[in-house]
């Protein structure tokens, strides 16, 4: 059986984090992963533009199968809000443009995949992205959220197939 590979994204305006991990059976393994940072000083649409153009690249150099994004969380701050949107959405499209199928986590489910609990802090799941993936200690707090989304979705799919074959 070959390797399944994901790319899990954690979308945002100044930097999008992004992993991509290898799947066979139960063994998870890390690829590669990065950070997409638009300057600051390019208008709003240009780093739209940049995300757009940077994730169908990494398809591209990654080959991967799927993708998974983090859910956005409520933001007390509706033009944020608004702007994160945006980069979510540039997250999605652009790897379903590339062909890829694209699934969405909340934050608690992602914690949950890789910590085992939902309310965990960010620190705690970038610890323990470092553990799960030799290859992945020294990544940032984007790269490791995109890593750890890209778990969850790992194990979700794993349930998912559990699942279909004791229905068969």
């Amino acid at each position: 059986m070959a390797a399944l590979r994901i790319l899990g994204l954690d979308p945002g305006l100044r930097r999008t984090g992004w992993g991509v991990i290898a799947v066979q059976g139960a063994r998870i393994s890390h690829v590669a992963h990065g950070v997409i940072a638009p300057s600051d000083k390019l208008p709003f649409a240009d780093r739209l533009l940049t995300l757009f153009e940077e994730i169908p690249a990494l398809v591209a150099a990654h080959a991967p199968a799927e993708a998974a994004v983090e859910e956005t969380f409520m933001n007390n701050n509706a033009a944020s809000a608004l702007k994160l949107g945006h980069a979510r959405a540039m997250a999605m499209v652009a790897p379903a443009r590339a062909g890829l199928p694209v699934a969405e986590y909340a934050a608690t489910v992602v914690k949950k995949a890789v910590v085992g609990t939902g309310a965990a802090d960010k620190d705690q799941a970038a610890f323990m992205i470092a553990r799960l993936l030799p290859g992945a200690g020294g990544a940032t707090a984007d790269a490791a959220a995109a890593l750890a989304v890209a778990i969850a979705h790992a194990h979700a799919r794993s349930a998912r197939d559990l699942s279909a074959r004791r229905v068969a």
